[in-house]
């Protein structure tokens, strides 16, 4: 059950990524396997923790939150306090990091707009050890997906960019 993941493997999860929904015979044409040889491999991701389920990518501004803010908050300590971590009740909620760098805990919070946005904030300040927050509100998005299962396993070289002259 231990086994490292494999070429097939990744090929699996970049088809179930795509489309969660895919039969075992859809993802092996993808794969190159035959359909009880993914749902054999399918149960053995999900064994080992690689594959953790199945879920549902939701539009915000379809469900009436169409502010996507990034919260950097700066407490003492660590910052990751027991308080912290109960901001997960909130359904705006969506990502909370422990962070190394100028700040301590990064949210992921979507909210229905800046009214919304500040009340949360102030749930953050009412918490002991919260000395501020920093929030980067999204304009636009240009890529959001899942964590993918491929990996670059050779970066090319960077580029300069063209002088202007």
């Amino acid at each position: 059950m231990s086994r490292e993941v494999d070429a097939f493997d990744r090929r699996i999860l970049a088809a179930l990524t795509k489309d969660a929904r895919a039969t075992y015979a859809a993802i092996g044409q993808m794969a190159g396997l035959s359909a009880p040889a993914v749902h054999e491999r399918v149960k053995r991701l999900k064994g080992m923790g690689v594959l953790h389920g199945t879920t549902t990518r939701i539009n915000g501004e379809a469900v009436g939150k169409p502010l996507l803010a990034f919260v950097h908050i700066d407490a003492e300590g660590w910052g990751k306090s027991e308080q912290m971590m109960r901001m997960n009740v909130f359904p705006e909620v969506e990502e909370i990091h422990s962070v190394a760098g100028d700040t301590s805990v990064i949210m992921k919070v979507r909210t229905a707009g800046p009214h919304a946005l500040e009340h949360f904030l102030a749930q953050l300040y009412a918490l002991p050890g919260v000395r501020s927050t920093k929030s980067f509100v999204v304009l636009s998005t240009y890529l959001e997906r899942p964590v993918q299962a491929s990996v670059t396993k050779l970066w090319p070289e960077a580029q300069m960019p063209l002088d202007r002259a």
